[in-house]
């Protein structure tokens, strides 16, 4: 399996090709960090729509934000539902069904469709697929194999199916990229489309000088299971009552329903553990100025865009292989310090790896840091969008 990517933009003369397409892209709603490239996509092929299948969900606090963009809100069954994950977190699963696809896409008449996710969305793109076989077909596979962990047979027999239709199906990362090859899809059927951090997110000043007996560490996200933050800041803090001399100070931005039990968290006099808040996305590069190190112990994330935020303020990232992001950007000792969550005392050993590290080396790391994202831009997804559409115009 691929456990890094260099990100190389390919050369190719297909904008060309596609600036007469009509583009319709479905979507269950327009995050901030995907709104410049699809703003971008839009700019290389014809006409570009995107249905989505709500203006916002209910557990995200953003902005709705659509800019210049063709926005239509599609009929959505919306669902709610429990989770249990066979790393033992609960969830909650946000389904939609937008009813009305089919209709949607007969009276825009797509040259291409772009579908995110193999669920029923995608399936209703399928079947546009199959009655109109001109229109062609991008499922967007943005998963992993370890937030699929534990879906079930059916649901995987029905992708194996689904992606046969697709003309091109994207994957995101190493990890999602070998789950669809599991699933059959062929590797020249695929193309790699990764996720790019809204610019207003990005700190790009210099970086903070770094005390040899005080470190502080960052972390951005939801207090939830799934996030893993509470056994990491219990594993920091038996590090610091092991460590007296070090002064360590871990900062955390964010809500969720954690939040209670970690403020109750027995900590040592030498770890100050601070409760920031949800912060305005535009006020977040304050917050990565501020820091050494960054921490995104995550159990099961398709990607986690927090890390390449960090990495672009030249955070070193303490991580779980079990966020896409960490898989394939982070190195040991070079952009961070990775660990399996599944393994004994791993996390514990990658946090006593990232305090040991000297302030010479960690300053050798972030410029590491900035070099491994700087290439991944709006205008390069927006790239790779057009190279997932160059695959459907030969199959």
């Amino acid at each position: 399996m691929m456990t890094s990517f260099n990100f190389p933009i390919r050369r190719s003369q297909t904008v060309r090709d596609v600036a007469s397409l009509n583009v319709v892209l479905l979507t269950n709603f327009i995050p901030p960090h995907q709104r410049p490239a699809y703003e971008e996509l839009s700019r290389r092929v014809g006409k570009l729509t995107l249905l989505l299948s709500t203006h916002m969900e209910a557990d995200r606090e953003w902005d709705v934000r659509w800019g210049d963009l063709d926005v239509r809100v599609q009929r959505t069954l919306s669902l709610r539902r429990p989770r249990k994950h066979p790393l033992n977190f609960d969830q909650q699963i946000e389904v939609h069904i937008p009813w009305d696809t089919l209709g949607q896409l007969r009276r825009l008449k797509p040259d291409v469709v772009i579908s995110d996710e193999l669920g029923f969305r995608s399936l209703f793109c399928a079947g546009r697929r199959i009655l109109h076989p001109a229109t062609r077909l991008v499922v967007c596979g943005n998963l992993s194999e370890h937030t699929e962990q534990g879906r079930g047979q059916v649901r995987r027999l029905l992708r194996r199916r689904l992606v046969r239709f697709a003309d091109c199906v994207t994957y995101n990362g190493s990890s999602g990229a070998e789950y669809l090859r599991r699933l059959g899809t062929s590797p020249e059927r695929m193309a790699h489309v990764p996720y790019c951090p809204a610019p207003e997110a990005l700190y790009r000043g210099p970086f903070r000088q770094t005390s040899p007996n005080e470190t502080r560490l960052l972390y951005v996200g939801h207090f939830n299971q799934l996030k893993g933050i509470v056994p990491f800041t219990q594993a920091l803090a038996r590090w610091a009552r092991a460590n007296t001399e070090r002064v360590i100070t871990f900062s955390l931005v964010g809500a969720g329903p954690l939040e209670k039990e970690l403020a109750s968290l027995s900590t040592p006099d030498n770890l100050t553990v601070e409760l920031l808040g949800t912060q305005p996305i535009e006020t977040l590069p304050s917050f990565y100025a501020n820091a050494d190190m960054f921490a995104f112990p995550s159990l099961a994330d398709e990607w986690g865009l927090v890390v390449n935020e960090a990495l672009h303020a030249g955070l070193p990232v303490v991580g779980s292989t079990f966020s896409q992001a960490v898989l394939d950007l982070i190195d040991d000792q070079v952009t961070g310090w990775k660990y399996r969550p599944d393994c004994d005392n791993a996390m514990e050993q990658a946090i006593r790896r990232a305090l040991d590290t000297s302030t010479e080396k960690l300053s050798e790391m972030r410029s590491s840091c900035r070099e491994r994202v700087c290439g991944i831009t709006p205008s390069f997804v927006a790239d790779r969008l057009v190279d997932a559409i160059t695959v459907t115009q030969t199959h």
